[in-house]
């Protein structure tokens, strides 16, 4: 069968935005920022984005397009064949349906609370009503009710439903934010909320580097969909004109621009009502908000509707482009029809929205620490494919329809994606699972020198991708 394409550059930039912006940047970034030090988090995270998000973008854009298949498919044909790579490119696949698995019964809560907000049912006390609502039965027929909504898009295929939803979705949530945000700094108070969020505290980020660390890099490559496979499967139905550089900077700038403006909604807003901005873990923004909404009338009824429905577009943005993966992959690689692999898919995640709706437990495992874990681990060995098993190939990828600066910087780009930043996700993955284990380990006795952990980690992370180097380095290597 024909394989479907973007009509048009702009459908692809606001899918691609809105797979990026979504709840990463309106839930679970004033989240992750309120837990890791406001402004030192931001600061951290700003600077992933630029030097690991942006040039790990641009890999899985030239995995992609280079291959014009799903993850799975494109790292086997682009390998040659190897049935390792095709496993690395299914561990992406399972990795995306266990994030839209918890996604989806957060993406309920909205709906819930979208529909709440019209006859104020969270203004007695919001702390309750969230612990009420968030898991069971309940949570389970939202969370479905979302699941089928990102389902009809899916099942609409590229075109006809991923970009004409998004085209629709994207300029309306990024209007609704600045509205909302406008309105919060006509409050007194709003600009603690903004210095708390924007005024870089240099001593606390240098004091909890490694505590930040884990979680600026998995909020930084969720909100960027990466690691997953997500923008492997969307450049992969791009044409060969198109400047790959100037959309990979495009999306970056436009999805943490996003980000940078719900902080500037959402912390303010709370420091306007005395509210606390660092507890309350995932339920943080719909308690916080919702005891703002509810000291506010009806005004507040209106805004609660507004504000909720604007953070549930962003969820489905979000919520398709995940979906679409294991999707495609079912489409590319099995040549099942797009209304039976997407049937077959949705009731897959059905099953862990379910463990997740019913499990507090299981919904924080996915939520925090497997999202950060996984994801980091699976940009490493994309980034690692395209330095040293594409590697001349990707050059090429590249530079088709780019620009001659952006052709300057190809030969750069491959050495830091193939080397150095895998380095810096090892190093993270390591310090990230040392701390969801709970150990903790101060400075060591090496051959009688005291060596701090941290040393040992980045040490480990060293030698480690050197050893990948050597192995899956060919004889046309570039480097």
């Amino acid at each position: 069968m024909a394989r479907e394409t973007w009509k048009t550059r702009a459908g692809f930039i606001l899918a691609a935005v809105g797979s990026a912006v979504g709840l990463g940047n309106v839930w679970r970034f004033p989240w992750m920022t309120a837990n890791n030090g406001g402004s030192a988090f931001l600061l951290l995270y700003l600077g992933i984005i630029l030097l690991v998000g942006v040039p790990g973008l641009l890999g899985a854009f030239v995995i992609g397009r280079r291959s014009n298949r799903n993850p799975v498919g494109a790292l086997h044909s682009l390998s040659g064949g190897s049935r390792l790579w095709a496993a690395f490119g299914l561990f992406a696949v399972v990795t995306t349906l266990l994030l839209v698995s918890f996604y989806s019964v957060v993406g309920g809560w909205f709906v819930r609370y979208t529909a709440a907000s019209v006859a104020g049912s969270y203004f007695g006390q919001s702390g309750a009503y969230f612990s009420a609502i968030s898991y069971g039965p309940g949570a389970l027929a939202f969370g479905f009710a979302f699941l089928g909504a990102t389902a009809a898009i899916v099942y609409g295929g590229v075109e006809k439903g991923i970009e004409r939803a998004t085209k629709v979705m994207m300029p309306a949530i990024i209007l609704l934010l600045i509205a909302l945000a406008g309105w919060t700094f006509t409050r007194p108070g709003a600009i603690d909320g903004a210095t708390f969020f924007l005024s870089p505290d240099i001593a606390y980020l240098r004091a909890n580097f490694l505590d930040i660390l884990p979680a600026a890099v998995g909020q930084a490559l969720f909100t960027l969909s990466l690691g997953t496979g997500t923008m492997i499967t969307y450049s992969s139905y791009l044409g060969e004109e198109r400047s790959l550089p100037g959309d990979a900077t495009t999306i970056a700038v436009l999805n943490t621009a996003v980000g940078v403006l719900a902080g500037l909604l959402v912390f303010p807003l709370l420091f306007s009502f005395g509210l606390d901005v660092g507890s309350g873990g995932p339920g943080a923004i719909f308690v916080s908000v919702a005891s703002a909404f509810a000291s506010l009338g009806l005004l507040g009824r209106a805004l609660g509707v507004l504000f909720f429905a604007v953070v549930l577009l962003a969820a489905l943005s979000s919520s398709i482009s995940m979906l679409e993966i294991p999707v495609a992959y079912l489409v590319d690689e099995h040549g099942v029809s797009r209304a039976k692999a997407t049937g077959a898919v949705t009731g897959l995640v059905a099953v862990g929205a379910a463990a997740c709706a019913l499990d507090k437990a299981t919904f924080g495992l996915l939520a925090n620490t497997l999202v950060n874990l996984l994801m980091t681990a699976g940009l490493a060995g994309f980034l690692l494919f395209v330095g040293w098993v594409l590697g001349s190939r990707a050059l090429d990828e590249y530079r088709a329809g780019a620009g001659e600066f952006a052709r300057s910087l190809a030969t750069p780009w491959l050495l830091f994606v193939g080397v150095l930043i895998p380095i810096f996700l090892v190093f993270t993955l390591i310090t990230g699972l040392l701390s969801a284990l709970g150990v903790t380990v101060g400075q060591l006795d090496v051959l009688g020198v005291r060596v701090a952990s941290s040393t040992l980690a980045l040490a480990a992370a060293v030698v480690g991708v050197l050893l990948a180097v050597a192995g899956l380095r060919r004889p046309d290597s570039v480097f």
